[in-house]
């Protein structure tokens, strides 16, 4: 079916009908969204792994990492 007669289809919806469809629609779009986030956040925690097991980087406390951040925002 093509798009442009599914569109005419739906928009006989009722207002109801086709608000829940938006958020069905709306909400998956979420879902693919969310799923790539998280295989960038996979793809980044794994670089700077390497980066950690390389020696390239020097790691330190959180909370000496955090404190010296709060300090710059000030």
């Amino acid at each position: 079916m093509k798009i442009e007669k599914m569109a005419m289809e739906l928009l006989g919806l009722s207002a109801a009908q086709r608000a829940l469809l938006a958020k069905q629609l709306i909400a998956s779009l979420d879902e693919t969204e969310r799923e790539d986030v998280e295989a960038l956040w996979v793809r980044e925690a794994e670089a700077r792994y390497a980066e950690i097991e390389a020696g390239k980087v020097e790691c330190r406390p959180a909370d000496e990492a955090l404190r010296d951040a709060r300090k710059k925002l000030k």
